[in-house]
Order: C-alpha cells, then sequence, then structure tokens
C-alpha cells in the first residue's frame, strides 16, 4: 500500500532509499537517540532501518512515513496496526533538530489520525494510542496538541528504563 498524505507545507511519504544519507544525519541527533530505542549508526543501517520499515508496510503490519518538509526528510511517523479486533492501532513518531520547535509532529500527527480514523479514505480505526518516555515532555505537547489525552502511567518495560505515557485518541473523540 502506497499512502502519501499531504498538507501545503507537510508531506507524509514512505520512506525510500534515496532517504538513507539523510535518516542518518538526524538519527545521529543526542537528543533524538535519548528518547528512542532504535539505532542507526551510519549509512549502512539507514538502509537496513528503512527496507524494515518497507517490508512493514509490505506485510501490512505498519505504515511508515518520512516526515517531508520542502523535500526533505526531516522525521518518521508510524502506524502500528493491530492485529487483533477492535479498530486499534498504535502511533508513534520522532523529530529530527531541523523540525523541532516548529509544530511539525504535532501536524503531523494530526494528519496520520484524521486519515487513520477515515474509513473512506484511510484505515477506519476507532482508536489510537500512542507511548512515549514520561520523562520527555516535548511528546506529551505533541500528543495533546493533536487531541490524545492521557490514559495511563505504564511502568518501565524494556528498552525503555524509565515510566511511559499512554495517550489516546477516539475517533468518536474528534
Amino acid at each position: 500500500m502506497s499512502v502519501v498524505l499531504t498538507s501545503a507545507d507537510l508531506t507524509l511519504r514512505p520512506w525510500t532509499a534515496d532517504d538513507a544519507a539523510a535518516l542518518a544525519s538526524l538519527a545521529g541527533d543526542e537528543e533524538l537517540r535519548r528518547w528512542t530505542s532504535h539505532r542507526v549508526d551510519d549509512l549502512d543501517d539507514a538502509e537496513r532501518w528503512i527496507a524494515a520499515q518497507e517490508e512493514g508496510r509490505r506485510t501490512g503490519a505498519r505504515l511508515s512515513f518520512a516526515i517531508d518538509v520542502g523535500g526533505r526528510a526531516v522525521g518518521h511517523i508510524v502506524l502500528k496496526r493491530s492485529a487483533g479486533p477492535g479498530g486499534v492501532a498504535e502511533v508513534g513518531y520522532w523529530t529530527g533538530a531541523p523540525a523541532r520547535g516548529r509544530g511539525v509532529a504535532s501536524r503531523a500527527l494530526e494528519m496520520l489520525t484524521v486519515w487513520a480514523f477515515d474509513p473512506g479514505q484511510g484505515e477506519g480505526h476507532t482508536r489510537l494510542e500512542l507511548i512515549h518516555n514520561a520523562g520527555n515532555p516535548a511528546s506529551c505537547r505533541v500528543a495533546e496538541k493533536a487531541g490524545y489525552v492521557l490514559r495511563a502511567v505504564l511502568p518501565p518495560r524494556s528498552p525503555q528504563p524509565l515510566e511511559g505515557h499512554l495517550h489516546a485518541r477516539d475517533r468518536d473523540a474528534g
């Protein structure tokens, strides 16, 4: 499934092999590395990571998107499909240093959310959940700005040694 979502200044598109250098550059950011569990240390790692995203899309397990601003990948957002019934899926995101503080993550999350809830155009999910490290207040702000309500504080779980926050947004809640 090849889905591309666009707004006036933001595009969510599949990662491609052409993004490997940009990904390697973004992934070297210490702030990003602090909050994410995946590691991309060089161009080879970036190519493997992109191939894994393509495989997830091919199998339907996850839809990964490069967050593109001005023709350049500046972040990542993903919809992880649930294996079970009920229309629940999980979303996750990160942005590199060039995109931080500009509302890019919250706009990307809102775009993906609207699409994922739409049964006519997108996935038709009824609930989206978002989990992030409780020590990351920026992720809380992004989630709340996109209408995701804090539902629970989760105990530490591998690979994160700190508590997590579970935010959720229901389709009928807007």
